[in-house]
């Protein structure tokens, strides 16, 4: 999407809710913003508001926007178009991550109770065998294993908590004490605790250089027979060989809307093996849902014109959290 505005994310009453003070862009930044064209309109930008795909905002694009003074960007993570000289310009920026974040939980809220009724094993044997009664699986007491109490993984842990099913919730996040893990409602516990008890595990943790490939061989061995892994955050935090080689077994069950590489090569087994679902990164904001990502872009520039607080502030503290 670039850094431009697009009919299709962003009202078109845009400029009546903004006051006609406020000059759009038009037509819409695309390309490197270090450009002639694009230089020649952010000489004059106050706000700009950025989405999936914008380049990075280096010193050099910085520099032909002098006046810049806030970055919304409607979309989730910030990490791609960040860069130290956004913050050595105190500059506010914003993100539509809590927009995006609840296509996500539901998307996960979903995948979990798919692999707690034992949804992909079932489908397999469809045309064979019909579970019997005592074989067929549920949801209740599962215990759920979350890693990463990010905004994704806190409001699965709030639903999985609240639901009639009883899910015990396990939290592995360094970050997490044990006094808020206890007004989670959650045991905190380490990663090789939280693989060894966990009949479901789901991955909300950011893609960080220590993160990455954290659900290790080691680790999935530790996942009891019949366990399934969910993954919606970044592909790299599992060991995608790992995981197929336990898939491929038939030991363990997979949901992954992400993977590394993303999109696996052709034939890859995780994406021929009957217990497996591979879906291709749609879990975020999708279609009639991108919608919320403007909308929210939109009521956070109204903030920032109303002098009011940005709701959606990130700071460069963060980017050692953030996905």
């Amino acid at each position: 999407m670039g850094a431009q505005v697009v009919e299709r994310v962003f009202p078109p009453d845009l400029r009546e809710r903004l006051g006609r003070s406020v000059r759009l862009a038009a037509p819409p930044l695309t390309g490197e913003l270090d450009g002639s064209a694009a230089a020649e309109v952010l000489g004059g930008v106050e706000v700009l508001v950025t989405g999936w795909d914008c380049p990075p905002l280096t010193e050099r694009v910085l520099d032909a926007a002098p006046h810049l003074k806030a970055v919304i960007h409607a979309a989730g993570s910030v990490r791609p178009i960040v860069t130290d000289a956004v913050w050595e310009r105190g500059l506010l920026v914003s993100s539509a991550a809590d927009a995006n974040a609840a296509p996500v939980v539901a998307f996960t809220l979903a995948a979990i109770t798919f692999a707690a009724k034992g949804a992909l094993p079932a489908a397999a044997a469809y045309a064979t065998a019909w579970p019997g009664f005592l074989e067929r699986e549920g949801a209740d007491g599962r215990v759920v294993g979350v890693i990463g109490a990010s905004r994704i993984g806190r409001r699965v842990i709030e639903a999985l908590r609240a639901d009639s099913a009883g899910y015990r919730v396990l939290l592995c996040d360094p970050y997490v004490s044990e006094g808020e893990a206890a007004r989670l409602g959650v045991e905190r516990v380490g990663l090789a605790e939280l693989c060894r008890r966990s009949s479901i595990v789901t991955v909300h943790a950011p893609q960080l250089p220590e993160t990455r490939g954290m659900l290790s061989a080691e680790m999935l061995r530790l996942v009891p027979d019949g366990g399934v892994v969910v993954n919606t955050a970044r592909g790299s935090l599992v060991d995608a060989e790992a995981l197929a080689a336990e898939c491929g077994s038939g030991r363990l069950s997979a949901y992954l809307d992400v993977t590394s590489p993303e999109p696996l090569p052709a034939g890859h087994p995780l994406l021929t093996l009957p217990n497996v679902l591979v879906t291709p990164h749609v879990a975020g904001a999708q279609g009639s849902e991108v919608r919320r990502l403007g909308v929210y872009a939109v009521e956070e520039v109204e903030r920032y014109v109303g002098g009011v607080p940005l709701v959606g502030t990130t700071g460069r503290g963060d980017m050692a959290r953030v996905a």
